[in-house]
């Protein structure tokens, strides 16, 4: 295979998965922002996080509603629970690395919060750890989460929303979870803002 079919095969793979999300994820997607918007208005916050790759896109997220998405307006309240690396490294140290975001959540979180949970498919004990400290400090989940996720699936309540990416490919759910972040935030800001 040459570098340029190589190349194309990439897009192709990600249209193909990107024309399934559209099916699938615009209803979970408006809950999700809906669920996100009336924790806003209730005066609440998003704390979000993620592992690796995950880890950026959590920070993505709170960067975006901290300072802006495409058009200027008030900050609103976000934390990326996995930015603090003194945090992170301390309690991963002292207690055990299952419960660097989940330690943090039931310092910060407040009940009718939001937890942004992202995960790309496989074993993550801390993401799953996060939503149980969610869970037990009355906070909403919102999972972003590929194919190969039925463990953390299986933690989510019925109230919760889960953005499941149409794929078991890594980087597939990756370019799926940028996009839904990015219509999360539209959302939002439509909402607040107006068209």
């Amino acid at each position: 295979m040459s570098q340029r079919d190589r190349i194309r095969g990439h897009f192709a793979a990600s249209i193909e998965t990107q024309q399934s999300a559209a099916t699938q994820l615009v209803e979970p997607i408006s809950r999700a922002g809906q669920v996100i918007l009336d924790a806003l208005l209730n005066g609440r916050k998003t704390m979000s996080c993620g592992n690796g790759r995950a880890a950026a896109s959590a920070q993505h997220f709170s960067a975006n509603m901290l300072n802006r998405f495409e058009r200027d307006r008030p900050a609103l309240p976000a934390i990326a629970l996995n930015a603090d690396t003194a945090a992170l490294t301390a309690i991963a140290r002292d207690f055990d690395h299952s419960q660097v975001f989940a330690k943090q959540i039931r310092a910060l979180g407040q009940s009718g919060d939001v937890l942004l949970a992202i995960n790309t498919g496989g074993p993550s004990g801390n993401i799953g750890a996060a939503i149980e400290a969610a869970h037990d400090r009355d906070c909403l989940v919102i999972a972003l989460t590929g194919e190969a996720d039925e463990a953390l699936a299986g933690l989510l309540a019925e109230r919760d929303v889960e953005i499941r990416a149409p794929s078991r490919s890594t980087a597939r759910c990756h370019e799926i979870h940028l996009l839904a972040i990015h219509c999360l935030c539209d959302l939002i800001d439509a909402q607040l803002l107006g068209e």
